[in-house]
């Protein structure tokens, strides 16, 4: 994706999909679970935030991140589900400080209560990491008003690479929509900026699919054709 995220060449649309691996790395209680997070891979604490996105479904979760979901459904603790469930990844500047965060609420929960909650064995958290396969769809954009057009029949895979895994890999940490359109200048930058606006991490991919669509037909003010 390296020219369509840095030249005025096409932008080549992109599709994935996220393959779980396990680490070996678990916790049976709440303390363990803080002793792993200091220590587990960066990319595991990656997956727990957002690889749901991705996962099938057929339900509507409670909780979007898996430490707030496990925390309420194996520990049963509410509180700590809570302040756990509403930590917006996007907010952080590094999966570092993300983790530290995950650290601090967990130890300010321990200092809270007498005795550290546990599960049984059979409902422990398992820490997984993800692998990213990307795969070549054959389309591109010619021109930013391509957008309009494409974006209402992407998949759900390009969302994601495109507008949340490209946050890893752009230089400060954008989408290759905004990386793209950066590379023509100043003309698009209110678009850039509004795209900026748009936070993926409290909504469905197909939720986000939307927005995307929305922003970009009021931008260009057409509709798909």
């Amino acid at each position: 994706m390296a020219d369509s995220n840095n030249s005025l060449g096409a932008f080549e649309i992109k599709d994935c999909a996220l393959v779980a691996i396990a680490t070996g790395e678990r916790a049976q209680n709440l303390r363990e679970l803080r002793d792993k997070l200091q220590t587990v891979a960066a990319g595991s604490i990656y997956y727990h935030f957002w690889a749901r996105l991705l996962r099938p479904r057929f339900d509507t979760p409670q909780y979007i991140n898996d430490f707030a979901t496990w925390s309420h459904y194996s520990l049963h603790d509410q509180i700590l589900a809570e302040r756990l469930a509403i930590i917006d990844p996007t907010a952080f500047e590094s999966l570092e400080v993300l983790r530290q965060e995950l650290v601090d609420i967990i130890e300010q929960r321990l200092d809270e209560i007498e005795l550290a909650p546990w599960t049984k064995a059979d409902s422990q958290f398992h820490f997984v990491r993800s692998q990213i396969v990307v795969f070549d769809t054959q389309m591109k954009l010619e021109s930013p008003e391509d957008l309009v057009d494409v974006i209402p029949n992407l998949s759900l895979g390009s969302i994601y690479y495109h507008f949340i895994d490209a946050r890893r890999r752009t230089e400060g940490s954008k989408d290759d929509f905004h990386a793209w359109l950066s590379a023509f200048g100043p003309a698009y930058a209110d678009l850039c900026h509004r795209l900026g606006t748009v936070d993926p991490y409290f909504v469905s991919l197909s939720e986000l699919r939307h927005q995307l669509a929305m922003l970009f037909t009021t931008y260009f003010g057409r509709v798909p054709v």
